[in-house]
């Protein structure tokens, strides 16, 4: 669960950077088919943050 929960992170980086125009054409690209979490990319992060408490509250040890 914690490499979803850091997937998703980087997901959320990368939608963040292309909804702020910073990756040129590759960004166009990302917000075409991604356009609402280049718009609000906090939601993939909020999706990551309860991923990784999932994966801690799971977790054996």
């Amino acid at each position: 669960m914690y490499v979803v929960a850091v997937v998703m992170a980087v997901s959320s980086a990368l939608f963040y950077v292309a909804g702020q125009h910073q990756l040129g054409s590759v960004g166009a690209d990302v917000c075409q088919y991604g356009s609402l979490f280049c718009d609000k990319p906090h939601y993939m992060m909020t999706g990551a943050v309860l991923a990784g408490l999932w994966g801690k509250f799971v977790s054996m040890r």
